[in-house]
């Protein structure tokens, strides 16, 4: 049973913790209810078990005063939870609510999901995390109700089993400044200028969660530490006009409980300030990427409580506790004297990291004592809340911290010399290819491809029999030789598939790889894998993250006999596939002891290895994606441009070793695009493929205006999503990419990999794709 501690806020706490289970259950479950292969009480009971067996096991930890366990649990993600609890439904989607108004899951998962009709909400990325979100769309005619009271039942869930928990919802400013403007909306509409009709709806939430006994709730308000298009000055005005509706009411209990403002990912900035004035009762700063206050910026918080986040919850890396606690005396002196109650927290929600270390009993027992998952932040959160009251109480655990924090810089395999002077040496020659032109005229009589060709991104459905002799595999059920002919009739299945099919350029689909960065992971020195280690990368689309923990090289070729075997089956160009060095990075948890560039170029000289290797195979086409490439920029515009140089030079070093003759192509998804043109041009790819089909070409857009000269495929088909594109959708979105970016350029491709789709749909839509394409090269020629 929770301890109470009305009104105060508690000494320890956590933003958010991992909500798919720890082994996966939710991801199960949902599937098998999308597949029809269970009930709505099947998915709700494997729901109220996850979540039960988390209140249980962070009471276990520590967690054990009224309201320090935060109610994050979401059915696929945190901004479509709150959009359905607004009824924020586009108006394409006809009448989703029931005839009580409410919005149930099966409408939550159309949104999410899209139907035969209709494509579902765009998703984009989450601030700079690898978590990918659903942008709501708004306009001026949208409709606000509270349509769903799910955060009020979850409370009442935890509160049947004896526990207090804060409820948790996106902020009213943030939920507008993420969302995008509906179809139809007028050109100027801005969705954050409906601030003042969801301002209800959220009061209306809050006095509902009040009655049901929440003393505390979290408002979720990341969008204030980001630079965003929105003016600061509007964003600021934005804040001040949400709190005094949102804390103009009194706490009490027909008022509203008492109010978390938590900015996660980033200093707060210009913004804080602001943030201070308001009348919320406690704020969560990021304090491990962002700075400590000043004495001066502290004593606007007067009579606040301070909630901070001094506990990485977006990396894996042990904390260092004495410098944590070097920032908690500053905070605890400004306390003194301003009158400010001090909490410990982490910085962002931990469901970027794992669940639990220490089921990790195959990592190297140092490696393992270097890494804190999301129980281990929890242990270190409270160690430091009991600093705040005992110091000594504490000081063993901080001791120990920087011991193992001084041993890891000396472990083997961290630092390593041969690796580092590879890197030193490097020149400006090494960054740089011929130019496009020639490179372009050379390629044009090595692959004679036809206008508007056709290639698939790389993956194609894993299936269970692909899946399952991995794992026999793995358990020492078959041996070597025999999972590599499974992997070669899956592969030349899919070169069939594909020439069938009509494809241009060719791909092996790449059957022998668990996921795109962890096939690298493990065949690259520095890194580690996990066997628990999953995190939710959007909806029910998860992924183990690799532990990039040393200096990084390639023993051996890793992607080269799989490519030439399958160039062997086509006369057709095969392209040899490879994940780029940012992104690679991007969905690795990546060591924390030297600069992001550094580590960037060790892998890119890999890539670079691998890709000569390719050539010398007979590969002609060499994709090195780059999915990620927006998502590591920084929220902040002043660190902006150091970030797309080194980004931009480590793919440059990975590809610029390549002939003129072989044709570089990447791929970027899940980004609003414009924001990084003129770095996607600065990777001097020779075909970029980017991801537009779920938000309907907007990109091309953003290309005519750069005046792109390259390369260049927009998807036109949304592999996220189950729904087959007809031939006549793709040949639309054809038609509004021709009518912005020369034919000569254009490509015709899928979104992404097809990895997490199912034979029979893929099957389906790549013909229309391919259909398309010839229709479109038939006006092309009619006009010609």
């Amino acid at each position: 049973m929770t301890s109470q501690t009305a009104g105060r806020f508690p000494a320890a706490t956590i933003l958010g913790y991992p909500r798919i289970g720890r082994r996966r259950e939710l991801k199960k479950a949902v599937e098998a209810y999308w597949a029809g292969k269970s009930s709505t009480a099947e998915l709700q009971a494997t729901a109220e078990g996850i979540q039960l067996a988390t209140l249980r096991r962070l009471a276990e930890l520590g967690l054990t005063e009224a309201s320090a366990i935060p109610g994050t649990f979401s059915f696929y993600d945190q901004v479509l939870d709150t959009a359905v609890a607004l009824g924020a439904v586009p108006a394409r989607f006809g009448a989703l609510h029931d005839a009580e108004g409410r919005l149930g899951l099966d409408a939550y998962f159309t949104l999410a999901r899209g139907n035969a009709e209709q494509q579902p909400l765009e998703m984009t990325k989450w601030f700079d995390t690898n978590y990918h979100y659903l942008v709501p769309e708004i306009g001026p005619e949208t409709e606000f109700s509270l349509s769903s009271e799910r955060v009020v039942e979850e409370f009442l869930f935890a509160k049947s089993h004896g526990f207090i928990t804060r409820p948790y919802l996106v902020g009213p400013v943030t939920f507008l400044l993420l969302s995008k403007p509906a179809d139809g909306a007028p050109e100027d509409f801005d969705p954050l200028s409906r601030l003042e009709d969801v301002l209800p709806v959220y009061s209306e939430l809050l006095a509902r969660l009040r009655a049901a006994g929440a003393e505390w709730v979290q408002l979720d308000e990341p969008a204030l530490v980001a630079d965003l298009d929105t003016p600061a000055l509007e964003v600021s005005d934005a804040v001040e006009r949400a709190y005094a509706v949102l804390a103009g009411v009194p706490v009490s209990a027909e008022g509203r409980p008492n109010i978390l403002l938590s900015a996660p990912y980033g200093g707060l900035g210009a913004q804080a300030p602001v943030v201070a004035a308001t009348g919320v009762e406690a704020v969560a700063l990021d304090l491990f990427k962002g700075a400590v206050p000043s004495k001066e910026d502290l004593a606007e918080f007067d009579g606040k409580t301070l909630v901070a986040g001094v506990v990485d919850g977006h990396n894996i890396w042990r904390n260092d506790l004495a410098a944590s606690a070097a920032k908690l005396d500053v905070l605890l002196a400004a306390g003194k004297e301003h009158g400010l109650e001090v909490a410990v927290a982490t910085s962002t929600s931990a469901f970027h990291v794992p669940h639990d270390v220490e089921e990790e009993t195959q990592l190297d027992a140092n490696l393992r004592s270097w890494l804190a998952f999301a129980d281990q932040k929890v242990g270190e959160v409270v160690t430091l809340a009991t600093y705040l009251s005992e110091p000594e109480a504490a000081r063993a655990a901080i001791d120990e911290a920087s011991r193992i924090i001084a041993s890891r810089a000396q472990a083997p395999g961290v630092r390593r010399p041969e690796v580092r002077e590879r890197t030193a040496a490097l020149t400006a020659a090494d960054f740089s290819r011929s130019d496009y032109s020639v490179r372009a005229a050379t390629q044009d009589a090595e692959l004679h491809l036809p206008p508007l060709p056709t290639t698939t991104i790389g993956s194609f459905p894993q299936t269970a029999e692909v899946r399952g002799a991995r794992a026999r595999l793995n358990k020492g059920a078959i041996d070597a030789a025999e999972y590599e002919r499974l992997m070669k009739d899956e592969i030349k299945r899919v070169i069939d598939l594909q020439e069938e099919l009509g494809f241009d350029v060719l791909v092996h689909g790449e059957p022998e790889r668990n996921d795109m960065v962890q096939y690298f992971a493990e065949n690259l020195d520095g890194f580690d894998v996990t066997v628990h280690g999953w995190v939710q990368s959007y909806g029910s689309r998860c992924t183990r993250p690799s532990i990039l923990w040393g200096d990084v090289s390639r023993p051996a070729p890793i992607t080269v006999p799989w490519a030439e075997y399958a160039q062997s089956l086509t006369e057709k160009p095969l392209k040899g596939m490879l994940t780029g060095p940012v992104t690679i990075l991007a969905w690795s948890f990546v060591r924390d002891d030297q600069p992001l560039a550094e580590t960037a170029n060790q892998v890119a000289l890999a890539l670079r290895d691998e890709i000569a290797d390719l050539e010398t195979a007979g590969i002609k086409v060499i994709q090195v994606d780059e999915p990620a490439l927006r998502e590591l920029l920084p929220l902040r515009r002043a660190d902006q441009p150091a970030y797309l140089d080194w980004s931009v030079k480590s793919f440059r070093l990975a590809t610029a070793g390549a002939g003129d003759a072989t044709q570089i192509h990447t791929h970027l998804c899940y980004s609003e695009f414009g924001v990084i043109i003129d770095a996607i041009d600065g990777l001097d790819a020779d075909v970029t493929s980017i991801e537009a089909a779920r938000s309907r070409m907007e990109v091309v857009n953003d290309l005519e205006t750069h005046g792109f000269g390259r390369g260049v495929g927009p998807g036109v088909y949304d592999i996220h999503s189950p729904r087959v594109p007809s031939q006549e959708e793709i040949e639309e979105l054809l038609k509004t990419a021709v009518a912005h970016v020369p034919s000569r350029q254009l490509w015709v491709n899928p979104d992404c990999g097809l990895k997490t789709r199912g034979y029979a749909e893929t099957e389906a839509s790549l013909r229309n794709l391919v259909e398309a394409a010839k229709a479109a090269r038939g006006v092309l020629a009619a006009k010609a």
